[in-house]
């Protein structure tokens, strides 16, 4: 019983908040309508999704290879099955941002898309 009394002061806390809350939200909504408004330019957006997807590569990158050293432990503790498989994964995993940009270079797609590794 005494539960319930403590949680409903935090409830009528919560519901205080909540105008003052909706009201930010509805503040920031409305600033970025009218950054919105200026000019695009889509060269700009390609190249920041561009240089957004390298960062995403080089983390995946990291990740693929400690998933193969990860795999060569396992391996050694004598845990093969999940040693291969963590191998397959990392290979995969570093392997992926590679695949699809020969996929792209292939079917002559890669002059007007933002896939690439960016400016780096």
């Amino acid at each position: 019983m005494k539960l319930i009394k403590q949680i409903k002061p935090l409830g009528l806390k919560i519901r205080s908040r909540l105008p003052s809350i909706l009201m930010a939200a509805a503040i920031l909504l409305l600033q970025a309508f009218s950054a919105s408004a200026q000019a695009f330019s889509s060269t700009e957006l390609k190249t920041g999704i561009s240089n957004s997807l390298a960062v995403i590569m080089m983390f995946g990158f990291v990740l693929g290879i400690a998933c193969v050293i990860y795999g060569g432990f396992a391996i050694r503790r004598g845990d093969v099955d999940q040693g291969k498989m963590s191998i397959i994964g990392g290979a995969i995993i570093a392997a992926a941002p590679a695949v699809i940009f020969a996929f792209f270079k292939i079917f002559g797609i890669d002059a007007n898309s933002s896939v690439g590794v960016g400016n780096f």
